[in-house]
């Protein structure tokens, strides 16, 4: 892989790294929490990079965008991508336990390794992992912190306007 492009992206949950190679996200980054990085030292910025994905994001925090449509390459395990991939599934709005991704996947007794590919999702936010909790509902951890999955969850059930902070 070469080194990867990135820019930073303002948004209600703070500013976001968007990374990749040319319009091919690979990570998306939250300024603080658990999954917070920095752009590597090879990491070149490019303010106009990624102009589809940061007109989504937009349109996604305005409450107009439901589905993202974007080119993506997370780097992962097979499982862990069949784990994403099964994400993308979960209907805005809406959520599911761990235990119920995990059994849609055909694995119903790897939940913590579902919980373990969740929390490693390079691209948050665009596949959406906070759209999963625990079995009993609660809001379990999120790389972003759990303000901000309180946040997503909440703009997608339509909340309205909000701070995630």
């Amino acid at each position: 892989m070469s080194a990867l492009v990135y820019r930073v992206v303002d948004s209600p949950v703070g500013p976001l790294l968007v990374a990749g190679e040319g319009e091919v996200l690979r990570r998306v980054v939250f300024p603080s929490g658990s999954r917070s990085v920095a752009a590597g030292p090879d990491w070149r910025r490019d303010d106009g990079a990624f102009a589809e994905a940061v007109r989504q994001l937009a349109a996604y925090f305005a409450g107009e965008l439901k589905a993202f449509d974007l080119p993506l390459a997370p780097d992962g395990t097979a499982f862990q991508r069949r784990v994403w991939e099964e994400l993308t599934r979960i209907p805005y709005g809406e959520t599911l336990s761990y235990a119920e991704v995990a059994r849609r996947i055909g694995r119903p007794t790897a939940t913590r390794a579902v919980g373990a590919s969740n929390g490693a999702n390079p691209l948050p936010i665009v596949v959406p992992c906070h759209r999963v909790v625990g079995a009993n509902g609660s809001l379990t951890g999120f790389g972003g912190g759990l303000p901000t999955k309180r946040y997503l969850l909440a703009l997608e059930q339509g909340a309205g306007p909000m701070f995630a902070r």
